[in-house]
């Protein structure tokens, strides 16, 4: 079906989510509604289930596939093999060539594929469009923190060197474009920034939508999770892979790492205080 937004026409759109089974599944149900209650609704939706699911999990998915099962397709992977390989098997099995990314626990806002989609009939030389997002407690629904990202290309480019420059959590793109950059790699950890990395270092070109279209859960074990070793780590691991591929310099490999390592050394309430004052600027 056609739809319209003044002179343009928007291009239809294909939905990526992944789920293992350690998913809540009152989060899932909340995300898949959400994605699939949006105003400019998805032509097809890939859910790439990574590994067996719980019968929960299960029983949310049926519900969906039932009710949606024009569009709903489910990518079965039979071990947990880690999202970025299961996004490549989402990406391939997309029928749209803009797939709007989505966690299987966040919250995507009424509007935002009717605006990342406008964006991309707007400006059709875009390959990847992000928002900012609103992480709130999962237990209270307490807005937290809003984390800001640049907004234009040459921003975005300059950011990129040493931080993600758009929110994983909101990321619109090309599969032709992820296609011809060989997809995600096979990180566990970080995985997003690279493959946002290789996108531009390769040329694309992205543009963030200045306003709050996804909503991010956080927790108690939130701050514990990013100031912990395994992530401390992959985030020094990712840094020297693109810097390694030639698209940073030293510094700008160093100088996160360190400030990472900081936070991991440091104590839990200063790690808080870093990400609410310095890093959802």
């Amino acid at each position: 079906m056609t739809y319209r937004v003044g002179k343009y026409t928007l291009p239809e759109y294909s939905v990526l989510m992944s789920v293992y089974d350690r998913e809540l599944p009152e989060n899932l149900n909340e995300s898949l509604e959400s994605m699939l209650m949006q105003s400019y609704p998805p032509s097809d939706f890939v859910l790439v289930c990574d590994g067996k699911l719980t019968c929960e999990l299960n029983i949310i998915v049926k519900s969906f596939q039932d009710e949606f099962k024009h569009i709903f397709h489910i990518v079965q992977i039979d071990e947990n093999v880690g999202v970025g390989k299961a996004y490549n098997e989402g990406i391939k099995a997309c029928k749209c060539d803009y797939i709007v990314k989505m966690d299987s626990d966040d919250i995507s806002l009424p509007n935002r594929c009717l605006k990342q989609m406008t964006l991309f009939a707007v400006k059709p030389k875009l390959d990847i469009i992000g928002t900012y997002v609103e992480e709130f407690d999962t237990d209270t629904d307490e807005v937290v923190s809003v984390k800001k990202v640049p907004v234009m290309h040459k921003d975005i480019a300059s950011y990129s060197k040493r931080r993600n420059p758009f929110n994983r959590q909101s990321v619109a793109f090309r599969k032709s474009f992820a296609e011809k950059i060989g997809g995600y790699s096979d990180l566990k950890i970080c995985e997003d920034y690279e493959f946002i990395a290789r996108m531009l270092q390769h040329g694309a070109k992205g543009q963030n939508i200045p306003e709050v279209l996804v909503r991010y859960r956080i927790d108690e074990n939130t701050v514990d999770t990013r100031k912990s070793w395994e992530h401390t780590k992959a985030f020094i691991r990712v840094r020297w892979i693109i810097h390694r591929s030639g698209y940073t310099g030293f510094r700008d490999f160093f100088m996160p790492c360190a400030l990472q390592l900081g936070l991991f050394i440091f104590p839990r309430k200063f790690t808080r205080w870093v990400y609410r004052t310095f890093l959802r600027k």
